[in-house]
């Protein structure tokens, strides 16, 4: 099959190649443009030139000289606009309004309080609209919005089903892009947090790379040959709902033993913790044809403890905690010992709210992933906690808001 593309085409997506190059190298030369790109010098010159005038490229300074004149030298101007990302959770919408660099500039919180879409809007306007009204004064303005959902997102922007949420076909999107005037990108939280790694924390340079976003729930970000991977749909990454007990807890997702329910902050429901006399029913027997979907939204009720809390007891080396954290942090290495068994990727980064119980986690998921992990998979593994800490998937959003507004073009075969 040939493809084609006019002369529009061409330019754009030389002009972004031309754009991304200065934004990821930069300072670089005209003349290091044309080198690394490929592209000859005049093209190079005329597209910078039309870089300049929007503002979204600057000259700064001379460069080294190979026998002539000094160069100038073209960095990207991450003051030229600013953008807003979001992470919707199951308890709290986090936002940042940052410029085209992910720059924090400002960053505000609030809790959900409901999990009906109405509300969750309502929240994340609310939470927002400080940060647009903060935003300072650019050549190009406030030019989108990321959102990172915990649910399968298509590629349209459509959240086709949240289970933690309780969603199904929910257009975020167009609700959003009618109140701000912005056009708004929405994904998947873990695709999120992967695209904020990968930009600008643990995954800089890793071409191969799956993120696990551990919270109320688990989902995974994977980074294959340096593009993130969605499937053929747009729906992978949804490693949470993964079973790795045949026959164990109930799941909202209408399935048995997911990932999530053994590994995430979900488990706190289900572990004997401070204050707690006994052992909570683990319901974890043979699916009855009679439990309905509410029961099943029983069994997954959210935890009454927080993991903020849950760490000071760790840290008072209460022995519960401590011996809960180890089953997490087992159960955590045990599913990612079948992504890495699966991708063999280069590096696995952990992200997310659960990551700060770190050093209680550590060793126990370790350990399951140097007992259980292929040999040769692991050889060459290296495993990180997120340096973005609880900033990734809002990062992310945020890069992902800017990469739509850059126009990255693709051509697919």
């Amino acid at each position: 099959m040939r493809v084609t593309g006019d002369q529009a085409l061409v330019k754009k997506l030389n002009k972004s190649i031309v754009l991304d190059t200065i934004r990821r190298r930069g300072p670089l030369s005209r003349t290091d443009v044309s080198e690394r790109t490929g592209l000859n010098k005049a093209t190079v010159s005329n597209l910078t030139l039309e870089l300049l005038e929007q503002n979204l490229v600057e000259e700064t300074g001379l460069g080294q000289s190979s026998g002539g004149r000094k160069p100038l030298m073209l960095i990207f101007n991450g003051a030229a606009g600013c953008v807003v990302g979001v992470e919707l959770g199951v308890t709290l919408v986090k936002a940042a309004l940052t410029d085209l660099n992910g720059e924090i500039l400002f960053e505000r919180s609030a809790s959900l309080g409901g999990l009906d879409p109405d509300t969750a809007f309502d929240v994340i306007c609310e939470v927002m609209e400080p940060l647009l009204q903060d935003a300072p004064e650019t050549p190009h303005g406030t030019v989108g919005i990321g959102i990172g959902v915990p649910g399968m997102v298509d590629e349209s922007g459509l959240i086709l089903y949240a289970p933690n949420l309780g969603w199904k076909g929910v257009d975020l999107k167009s609700r959003m892009e009618d109140r701000f005037g912005v056009p708004v990108v929405i994904d998947n939280e873990a695709n999120a947090g992967a695209a904020g790694e990968r930009e600008y924390g643990a995954g800089r340079h890793v071409r191969h790379l799956v993120y696990v976003s551990a919270g109320m729930g688990i989902g995974s970000g994977m980074i294959i040959d340096g593009q993130l991977y969605k499937g053929a749909w747009g729906y992978a990454g949804e490693t949470g709902h993964m079973s790795i007990e045949s026959d164990g807890r109930l799941c909202s997702c209408g399935s048995r033993g997911c990932w999530e329910l053994y590994a995430s902050e979900r488990a706190y429901a289900y572990a004997p913790l401070p204050g707690q006399h006994g052992q909570p029913r683990e319901d974890d027997g043979v699916a009855n044809s009679s439990k309905t979907l509410d029961s099943v939204e029983a069994l997954n009720r959210l935890p009454s403890f927080t993991t903020a809390e849950l760490i000071e007891h760790a840290r008072q080396g209460d022995v519960k905690t401590v011996a809960m954290y180890a089953e997490v942090g087992r159960r955590l290495g045990i599913g990612i010992t079948n992504l890495v068994n699966g991708f063999n990727p280069e590096k696995i980064v952990i992200g997310g709210p659960l990551t700060e119980a770190k050093p209680w986690i550590e060793p126990a998921m370790l350990a399951a992933i140097a007992e259980r992990a292929l040999p040769y998979h692991r050889r060459e593994l290296a495993i990180a906690f997120s340096e973005l800490g609880s900033r990734s998937a809002v990062l992310g959003a945020a890069h992902l808001a800017v990469s739509q507004f850059l126009g990255r073009v693709r051509v697919s075969l």
